[in-house]
């Protein structure tokens, strides 16, 4: 067996790969109305006070939008939900109000958008930014919790999704 010690950014890159995440779509509103995109980096950061992190490419259109507004909503998908990881990542260029248009959407404490049958989703205000490398790390103070109906999660790992969660039947 060959070990490739490198840091480089492939090796980096082909690690991560490996590294299963949860899917998500981060969501916000703005005088440009409702934006998002899809994203694997997010994490719990303390419960108390309930805080997580989302890691946000500087290059994403919908960057400065999110840091604009000051807050965001981090709508962990269903695996029902797969269709809709790769049209809010940009898959054939759909226009953001007809990509909203896929699913139904609640507000809560914010006013970001909430998918209504999301596992989870985590409506928070931008407490603090840290800009590290390519990416601005959100600290995001979770001001209210949605609960969906399902009990099923997604995640990507190896480059393709994964249904998480209890099987029908068993």
């Amino acid at each position: 067996m060959t070990e490739n010690t490198s840091a480089s950014r492939q090796n980096f890159r082909e690690a991560m790969s490996r590294l299963g995440a949860a899917v998500n779509i981060i969501t916000t509103t703005g005088p440009e109305g409702d934006s998002g995109f899809t994203a694997s980096a997010v994490c719990s950061v303390t419960d108390d006070p309930p805080t997580l992190l989302v890691c946000v490419n500087k290059t994403a259109s919908q960057h400065d939008a999110i840091l604009a507004a000051g807050f965001l909503c981090v709508n962990v998908l269903a695996h029902e939900h797969q269709e809709l990881s790769p049209i809010f990542a940009g898959a054939g260029n759909i226009p953001m109000a007809e990509r909203f248009a896929r699913a139904q959407w609640l507000r809560l404490a914010t006013g970001a958008p909430v998918l209504e049958r999301a596992t989870a989703a985590f409506d928070c205000a931008i407490d603090q930014v840290v800009e590290v490398g390519t990416h601005s790390v959100i600290f995001c103070a979770v001001r209210a919790i949605h609960l969906g109906g399902t009990a099923s999660g997604l995640i990507y790992h190896g480059r393709t999704y994964h249904k998480v969660g209890p099987e029908k039947g068993c």
